[in-house]
């Protein structure tokens, strides 16, 4: 988990690495073009650029590939680098 020093200002972390170490995609690359595809949502507001910041307690909104459906997620922690499935628990939650 990312710890900051105090500055006042929320910790934040760039949208296609949250998504890469949260294990959404395989490969930053897959996770850079998802987001410039525009399919993705934070805390309802449309996004097209990778580099948006995330912070705990933002909810995205992105389609379930490969099915039709929508995940909704919650973010509940920042990472600092991708680790196995397992170490990924706690990163994020299905709302």
């Amino acid at each position: 988990m990312r710890k900051e020093p105090d500055t006042g200002v929320a910790p934040s972390q760039r949208l296609d690495l949250w998504l890469w170490h949260a294990r959404i995609a395989r490969t930053r690359s897959a996770c850079t073009a998802f987001v410039q595809q525009g399919r993705i949502r934070i805390n309802r507001m449309e996004t097209d650029k990778p580099h948006a910041r995330v912070r705990v307690g933002d909810v995205l909104t992105l389609p379930a590939h490969p099915s039709p459906e929508v995940r909704v997620l919650r973010v509940l922690a920042l990472v600092e680098k991708r680790g196995s499935p397992r170490e990924t628990i706690g990163v994020y939650e299905e709302l």
